[in-house]
């Protein structure tokens, strides 16, 4: 049987997250796994950077980037604050799912988990569904846990 030895855990922040992250903690202390908390913070697009100019751009992309760290640190205080285990965090600029499993690639994960909103319809075929592109794609085993419950 495999070993876990790191989970990472992928989050949005979102209110749905908590479950997840309960669930994440959980199997780190079980298996005595190092955990890495891993949120990527979408880049725009060529087309939507290419009409914004470049100073004004780089501002932008600082400020995301400092809020996003604010928003790690206040998210892993909240679900993370009692965690025993050895606990690491990340914020990445990228392309969502891509981003996501290449970080996990390189760190050596042997379980990604995360959240899922359970958008149907017109919501999903519109925003996509980062969830499932990463399990569609990923070489390593994904756990995905539903927003509601």
């Amino acid at each position: 049987m495999a070993q876990i030895k790191l989970i990472v855990y992928a989050t949005d922040f979102s209110t749905g997250a908590a479950r997840a992250a309960e669930l994440a903690a959980h199997l780190a202390q079980v298996n005595g796994a190092r955990l890495h908390l891993l949120h990527v913070v979408t880049e725009l697009g060529d087309r939507h950077r290419r009409s914004i100019p470049a100073g004004v751009m780089d501002s932008f992309v600082k400020e995301v980037n400092t809020q996003a760290m604010t928003d790690m640190h206040g998210f892993k205080q909240r679900l993370f604050g009692q965690f025993q285990g050895e606990l690491t965090t990340e914020v990445v600029i990228g392309t969502g799912a891509e981003t996501l499993l290449s970080r996990a690639g390189s760190l050596g994960a042997d379980l990604i988990i995360m959240g899922s909103h359970g958008r149907h319809g017109l919501e999903k075929l519109l925003l996509g569904s980062t969830t499932e592109r990463v399990i569609r794609q990923s070489p390593i085993p994904v756990l995905t846990v539903p927003e509601h419950g």
